[in-house]
């Protein structure tokens, strides 16, 4: 059987640069579609985070603020509840065998750019993983955790990749993103990737070989539908 791990962040905070904490975690929509559409492809999916710790939703993720219409919020929260089980038990991130796994898949949300952005572990299983050749996929805020894939004396591998992520035009229609310490699109052009996105909220998603990113919540069903057609 297709085994997919997906990838979230652990995070239920985002710290600004004035030392705030903004409420965060995992962005809904982000988790729940690809999801849904893994399992329905017939695919085993399991959950992971740093630690093994609970993931939180963003609740932002199931608010008008957050772009999400009350229709659509209602169901994210109740596939949520129907999902508690999976998300109360998380493998720890830093203990699984990414070879066991034939796609990892990270969702974004801002947490990722707490706890991902910097965590050596999971930089070097996204090294590996890139070397493997085996599927690879980071969404909207996820490929923040690329930023841990270098240091001080080696450049990331990723370095040349093409990639899409949160654009700073998108990021920036939340005011508290105007707080932030950096954001991802900065980041992702310094450490040397090749970044591109299309139009803001729409969907865009990027395929380098075994790599694929989205750019936003709104590529959460392109992407994963790119990813099913190339494992079935």
């Amino acid at each position: 059987m297709t085994t997919i791990l997906m990838a979230l962040s652990a995070a239920d905070s985002w710290t600004l640069k004035d030392g705030s904490k903004h409420p965060t975690g995992f962005w809904a929509e982000e988790f729940v579609v690809p999801y849904d559409t893994f399992v329905d492809a017939g695919f085993d999916v399991e959950v992971a985070t740093p630690g093994g710790k609970r993931p939180v939703v963003d609740r932002l993720s199931l608010s008008m603020k957050g772009g999400v219409f009350p229709d659509a919020a209602k169901k994210l929260e109740e596939r949520l509840r129907e999902l508690d089980i999976v998300l109360a038990n998380p493998k720890d991130l830093h203990q699984v065998s990414a070879d066991d796994y034939d796609l990892i898949f990270f969702p974004g949300g801002h947490g990722p750019m707490e706890d991902l952005s910097d965590d050596a572990t999971v930089g070097t299983m996204l090294n590996k993983r890139l070397a493997s050749g085996k599927l690879l996929a980071l969404l909207c805020h996820a490929p923040a955790a690329l930023l841990a894939t270098s240091t001080d004396s080696e450049r990331s591998p990723f370095a040349g990749r093409r990639v899409t992520a949160l654009s700073n035009v998108e990021e920036r229609i939340n005011p508290f993103s105007w707080k932030a310490k950096w954001l991802l699109q900065d980041k992702l052009e310094e450490a040397g990737l090749d970044y591109s996105m299309s139009f803001p909220f729409r969907p865009h998603i990027v395929q380098d070989d075994n790599l694929f990113t989205g750019q936003n919540p709104q590529s959460s069903e392109k992407l994963a539908k790119a990813l099913v057609k190339k494992l079935v």
